[in-house]
């Protein structure tokens, strides 16, 4: 369902996504509206999902995970059963940051952070213990020229 936001909700939105530990107070002053306002409206935001959650954003390298790794998945399987195991199998993994089902040539895309090569190896191969895969190739971000959690909101 497509929320119905006006130009103040998108302003709370793009704010809250630069900063998430804005309190109301700087909130409302940012979007200039008034402190019960600002917080019955984020409020509301939350209440219907459009915010789903407030997280603090970790760099990565400072927990010694530099490695950024994209893991191609083909499979011959594409019964219920096989894809119930495997999204059981990725979700344990910590160190898979996203899993997405594709279009085209492609089954999924695996997001992952680890530490080197040799640590995404141990993650490879308890991925395939877990789950029969066709195909897994894997490749290492050299650069991460942009990287964002952010969603586009247009002002109008």
């Amino acid at each position: 369902m497509l929320a119905n936001l006006d130009t103040i909700d998108r302003r709370l939105l793009a704010e809250l996504q630069r900063d998430g530990t804005l309190s109301v107070d700087q909130l409302s002053e940012r979007v200039s509206l008034s402190r019960n306002a600002c917080w019955r409206r984020v409020k509301r935001l939350e209440d219907d999902g459009v915010i789903t959650r407030r997280v603090a954003l970790v760099d990565p390298e400072k927990l010694g995970l530099a490695l950024s790794v994209f893991i191609i998945v083909r499979t011959s399987s594409h019964d219920p059963q096989w894809l119930t195991k495997f999204r059981d199998a990725v979700s344990v993994f910590p160190e898979i940051t996203g899993v997405y089902r594709m279009s085209g040539d492609l089954d999924y895309v695996l997001r992952a952070r680890v530490a080197d090569v040799k640590a995404y190896d141990r993650l490879y191969q308890r991925l395939i213990a877990k789950v029969p895969l066709t195909d897994v190739s894997a490749s290492f971000v050299m650069e991460e020229i942009k990287d964002t959690t952010a969603v586009p909101v247009e002002i109008r």
